[in-house]
């Protein structure tokens, strides 16, 4: 929630979900077995698949780039291109997503154009900054920046 916080301090529109808490078995390298509590994110890419679609019948776009490789997504780029047609206009979307030779995934969205962001472009997008509450000097109440 800091994060948020910080960033719309700065004019960003955030929205935000809860994270569903799953067990997950996982394989240590002493080759034993531990369960742990694995966050997992539920509904942002119907946010996304909403937000891009309701945008574009706003015509408040005409290239979008979606940062994801969630084929559930290729709906979204057929829908768009009906609205394109229904309002004769030209809309782009694309998709951007790090590739690397460990990549495994080197597909982007059906229907979009494909942008690969090579892995150091990628590290330099990346936000280091951390946003949890600092303690302050003496021990007390942590607080928030």
């Amino acid at each position: 929630m800091a994060k948020l916080t910080v960033m719309g301090t700065r004019g960003i529109t955030t929205l935000w979900r809860y994270l569903k808490y799953r067990s997950q078995t996982v394989k240590l390298a002493d080759g034993s077995a531990t369960t742990i509590l694995v966050g997992q994110e539920k509904g942002i890419d119907v946010r996304l698949a909403l937000d891009v679609v309701r945008l574009a019948r706003e015509n408040k776009y005409d290239v979008a780039v979606i940062f994801s490789q969630d084929q559930d997504l290729s709906e979204v780029a057929m829908e768009v291109r009906s609205i394109a047609r229904e309002q004769d206009r030209w809309i782009k979307l694309a998709c951007a997503y790090p590739v690397s030779p460990t990549s495994v995934n080197r597909r982007g969205i059906t229907g979009t154009d494909w942008i690969h962001i090579d892995r150091a472009t990628y590290d330099a997008c990346l936000d280091l900054n951390d946003y949890r509450p600092k303690a302050p000097p003496g021990g007390g109440t942590p607080s928030v920046p």
